[in-house]
């Protein structure tokens, strides 16, 4: 039962925050904005103290993990995979456009505009 109290407060703390940005229009944005944010923040923390709030902060912080684990590509392998990319597309653009006018006139053949 103490959880789905959680849940609801947090869920009414964001909805709070949202109507509070919207109803406060005559403010300035900065206003607004700061309401909003207190607003959620407040939702967050609330949030982070339930199961599935517990579960979600996990799981980021295990993708956060793998992430570190990326080995990403050198400067020279990005600009030579770009290179290959780039050169690839191009003989399949020049491929197809010459597909296109092949097949445009045989069409042409068979319609008898050709």
């Amino acid at each position: 039962m103490n959880i789905n109290i959680r849940l609801i407060l947090s869920s009414l703390l964001f909805a709070g925050g949202l109507a509070g940005f919207y109803f406060l229009y005559e403010q300035p944005t900065v206003v607004r904005v700061l309401v909003l944010l207190g607003a959620t923040g407040l939702a967050a923390q609330v949030f982070s103290k339930t199961l599935q709030g517990q579960e979600i902060i996990e799981f980021i912080n295990n993708a956060v993990t793998e992430g570190k684990k990326v080995v990403w590509p050198t400067r020279r392998e990005t600009f030579q995979m770009t290179l290959i990319v780039i050169i690839l597309v191009t003989i399949m653009a020049i491929f197809l456009g010459f597909v296109d006018v092949g097949f445009s006139y045989i069409i042409n053949l068979l319609l008898g505009r050709g």
